[in-house]
């Protein structure tokens, strides 16, 4: 039996061309050899899988190739495991080793793994040599945890940051090695698993060779979601259109088959999460770069954004990331996702219902906006016959002087119409006086009702009249000022009938200084009762009471 190479170890780079996605670094440490201004320590860090060690055997090798072209400096790389060799004496053993010349070459390297691993006796043992080394002697130290590696080991070492590897080129390699190794695959399914490696190309590789042994070779589209238990896109596009119409039923229909192919209410949601923010990146020209796919799902999502607008997504992000909050401490997490699926499509129903109605209001205004287009078609019925009350019909044509005097008289007749409708609305001015009583009438009522919290609100301060048919009104915090919007409406209902005016407005503003005149702790009420009457502290010390 032939033996099995993983492809993170058969395709790992042996020269800084092969390295993907860390030009930067590359770059930095081939111009360094080349110039000959090698750092003596220097510090990897950054996410696993991105190339941190491999650059770092990399550089060692090529250390040791300008002064020895035969080949023979094996002796000359250490590497040390700092997670499982993390003691003093592990860090002594190092030292002496630096101590000793190499035999072949001019360099030794010394290339540390997992470096904030090691305790903080032997981080003190370290630093000495770390900041004068032998001039022969290089350490790389590497590490996914920079901010556990103490400051003065950090102060003696040049930093080189590895940033994620970008999807593309996660994408691009995984498209290489499949031609190479001669294996079918489906673009969206290497989409897939470059998405899903987070930006470590170990990872993706692993993934890889995982789905090879799976679907035997050709990687398509639905053996990889399948395989990696992700929800399609698919669905998630399907998901939005029933959201959008606002049928709940659908909606939780849909989710029931998400979870009955093995995926969990946790993974949908969150994908679904992600779903969203691409549909909101895909509305602006200038961030479409954001969107981590391939054209054809690229197309898709421009397509579905232009239905919907900004605000809206932005909203349906919120409740999702709410929700994804919210999981793990939640008892019953099928219904919590159930129940952020119907606030998602409450919400775009609410939306939908107030379009219709702006657009029936929109409908109804427009007759009186354009009197001069109609009134050439409405009918005007005389009686010509008064005994028999036969009725007959003159058509306006806009033409004659006959016609231009009833045109007028139907505009002043819509105009009037119009007034009266106004009218109709009271505007009664009011006082001060009448509104302090009213607004103290509904907060008695209310606390008959059991509203409480809101009947102590209300008379926190005095509500005063601005600008006509303004109301003013001051509560101690932003909780109180809160509680108080969301009744709103109901304040202005009660006030509106009793001052009789239609046109009124309630701000509230929020002064901190007012939440000190309310007494909240214990130590504050004995302390107001002791400022009332002094007595009562020196009964508390003679009785020895506490609070």
């Amino acid at each position: 039996m032939k033996n099995f190479v993983v492809s993170a170890l058969k395709y790992r780079p042996q020269n800084f061309e092969d390295v993907v996605g860390q030009s930067t670094v590359t770059k930095t440490l081939e111009n360094a050899i080349k110039l000959n201004q090698i750092p003596q320590a220097m510090l990897f860090c950054g996410p696993r899988g991105v190339g941190k060690t491999t650059c770092a055997r990399i550089l060692a090798k090529k250390i040791n190739l300008e002064s020895n072209q035969n080949n023979s400096f094996s002796y000359n790389i250490f590497e040390l495991d700092a997670a499982s060799n993390n003691g003093v004496d592990d860090i002594r053993n190092l030292i002496e080793q630096v101590r000793i010349p190499p035999q072949v070459g001019n360099h030794k390297v010394y290339i540390i793994d997992e470096v904030h691993m090691l305790s903080g006796q032997a981080f003190n043992a370290f630093l000495k040599t770390l900041e004068e080394p032998p001039a022969y002697a290089i350490f790389i130290l590497a590490t996914t945890e920079k901010h556990k590696v103490i400051p003065t080991i950090l102060s003696r070492c040049q930093i080189f940051d590895f940033k994620k590897i970008n999807f593309n080129d996660i994408k691009k390699f995984l498209e290489k090695i499949s031609m190479k190794e001669k294996i079918r695959f489906e673009t969206e399914a290497l989409s897939l698993i470059a998405k899903k490696s987070d930006g470590a190309l170990r990872d993706a590789l692993s993934i890889f060779d995982r789905l090879v042994n799976y679907t035997e070779g050709n990687i398509s589209r639905d053996l990889t979601y399948k395989n990696l238990n992700e929800v399609s896109h698919e669905v998630h596009f399907e998901m939005v259109n029933v959201i959008t119409s606002g049928d709940v039923n659908k909606a939780l229909i849909l989710l029931d088959k998400v979870i009955k192919t093995g995926n969990s209410e946790y993974n949908f949601i969150q994908g679904f999460s992600y779903h969203l923010r691409d549909l909101l990146v895909a509305k602006n020209l200038n961030s479409e770069i954001l969107l981590e796919h391939d054209e054809y799902l690229k197309n898709k999502y421009k397509e579905q954004c232009q239905t919907l607008r900004l605000e809206l997504i932005v909203n349906a992000i919120e409740i999702c990331d709410d929700c994804n909050n919210k999981y793990k401490s939640s008892k019953n997490q099928r219904l919590l996702v159930e129940i952020c699926l119907m606030k998602l499509c409450s919400l775009f129903e609410l939306k939908k219902k107030i379009n219709d109605s702006e657009k029936h209001v929109k409908n109804k205004e427009q007759p009186s906006l354009k009197i001069e287009e109609t009134v050439e078609k409405i009918e005007v019925k005389k009686n010509n016959n008064k005994e028999n009350g036969n009725l007959s019909t003159k058509i306006i044509s806009g033409l004659s002087l006959s016609s231009l005097h009833e045109k007028k008289k139907i505009e002043n007749e819509i105009l009037l119409s119009s007034k009266n409708e106004i009218n109709k609305s009271s505007n009664k001015e009011f006082n001060q006086e009448q509104l302090s009583k009213y607004w103290i009438l509904f907060a008695n009522e209310i606390e008959k009702n059991g509203e409480k919290n809101l009947s102590s609100i209300l008379q926190i301060s005095e509500p005063f009249i601005k600008n006509i048919n303004e109301i003013h009104y001051t509560v101690s915090n932003n909780i109180n000022k809160t509680e108080l919007e969301k009744n709103k409406h109901k304040i202005i209902r009660f006030l509106s009938k009793k001052l009789k005016n239609d046109f009124l407005k309630i701000k509230v503003f929020v002064n901190k200084l007012e939440e000190k005149k309310f007494i909240y702790s214990s130590k504050e009420k004995f302390d107001k009762m002791k400022e009332i009457n002094p007595i009562i502290e020196k009964m508390r010390k003679e009785f020895k009471l506490g609070l």
